[in-house]
């Protein structure tokens, strides 16, 4: 085995594990707080700081990889979340709203810090021009991630189920030191580190295709987070009367088929032509993807309401997933490759900023004007993205801030 693939299977291994703790922690703290007595909008407070850590750590870790290495970064990830698991891992009485809410602030660091480290290396493993084979190789990673996830709520909710809370998350804690352990020993030490050394000034991207591209990242992650976070498993549950097993199943079984749309995202979408996708191709799933929130807003009010979601989330998820996966291709190959984490870290904060966004406005359109405006909201979020889609590179060549008008 070649030494650029042995560090991509551990890369993905390391992120594999680091997705089954981040998906079976979050259900874990939804079910146990809901079991406690609290209501779906007060537990998705306890996230806030999940999302908000993430915008500043995606922006300052791309510069921390640039100067110290990806393989630091990563395991600083790895060791954070070690760290998160082990602040729940406490005393029930110790765990107040703001101690639960200080852990996931460190969870979703350490979320940010492997995902942009992990996305970034990829760039630095794949040979220059070979884009069909870095297309494939990104989707491979971050489909198997989003469909990990999904596992990781199953995990969550058996481990809750076969043990009790500090328990469960006391397990994953051990596992994933030693996950942890076998990282520092096997990635390569120079990973990601550039020659030059970025100044902090340097965090803000040059070039306009990442600028652009960051833009339209941050619609659609607000597009999907604006009805999936609070007002769908809120809706399903209050209105439609599923119990929270029910919702939580279905939630974990829809990110399983998301991420497996997305490691099928380079045959859907240019593999059979033998190209790889460029702005145009983004644009044009953007504008199929803003019809389905819209369909599914009008359709409400004339069908079963479970009939309807469970086939638009189906239509939704497929779209999303391919939509997801063009931009998580795109974004690595316009990334330069002397310095690919700033430039990811600068994206994937957009990302952040939308999910922060749309679970914001989750809450707040869902309390005021109900689901089918977050639905709505999601269509125009969508057909933003696709609109500064309509902007980015249409060759197939990596663009540079010269080549962009």
């Amino acid at each position: 085995m070649n030494t650029d693939l042995r560090q991509y299977l551990l890369i993905t291994g390391n992120y594999w594990a680091f997705t089954l703790t981040d998906g079976a922690l979050r259900m874990l703290v939804v079910l146990h707080f809901h079991q406690l007595g609290f209501s779906p909008l007060q537990v998705a407070t306890l996230f806030l700081f999940y999302e908000l850590f993430g915008v500043v750590t995606n922006l300052v870790g791309g510069w921390l990889g640039a100067r110290i290495g990806l393989n630091r970064t990563m395991n600083i990830g790895l060791a954070l979340q070690v760290g998160a698991l082990a602040m729940l891992a406490v005393p029930a009485a110790w765990l107040s709203v703001p101690w639960v809410m200080a852990a996931q602030a460190l969870s979703g660091i350490a979320k940010d810090l492997n995902k942009m480290s992990a996305k970034s290396s990829i760039k630095l493993l794949v040979p220059a021009g070979h884009d069909r084979g870095l297309y494939r190789w990104v989707a491979a990673l971050t489909g198997s991630k989003n469909a990990l996830k999904g596992v990781g709520f199953f995990l969550g909710g058996l481990l809750l189920a076969a043990f009790d809370f500090r328990t469960a998350v006391a397990g994953m804690a051990i596992a994933l030191v030693l996950v942890w352990i076998g990282s520092i020993l096997g990635l390569r030490r120079d990973m990601g580190r550039t020659r030059f050394k970025p100044k902090f000034r340097e965090l803000l991207s040059k070039s306009p295709a990442i600028n652009r591209l960051s833009a339209a990242r941050l619609f659609l992650f607000g597009a999907r987070d604006v009805w999936f976070v609070v007002a769908l498993p809120v809706f399903l549950s209050s209105t439609l009367g599923w119990d929270f097993w029910q919702v939580g199943s279905f939630l974990a079984l829809w990110v399983i088929g998301y991420g497996a749309v997305q490691a099928l995202a380079p045959w859907l979408t240019g593999r059979r032509k033998g190209q790889a996708p460029d702005g145009r191709a983004v644009s044009a799933w953007g504008f199929a993807l803003a019809v389905v929130p819209a369909s599914i807003a009008l359709s409400l009010g004339f069908g079963d309401a479970s009939t309807v979601l469970i086939a638009g989330l189906a239509l939704f998820g497929l779209l999303f997933a391919v939509n997801s996966a063009l931009h998580s291709y795109l974004i690595v190959r316009y990334a330069d490759e002397a310095g690919a984490s700033l430039d990811v870290g600068f994206y994937y904060m957009a990302n952040a900023l939308g999910r922060l966004l749309g679970t914001v406005l989750s809450g707040g359109v869902f309390q005021a004007w109900g689901l089918n405006a977050c639905l709505w909201f999601s269509s125009a979020f969508i057909a933003a993205a696709a609109l500064v889609a309509l902007t980015l590179p249409r060759d197939h060549a990596p663009p540079t801030p010269s080549s962009i008008n």
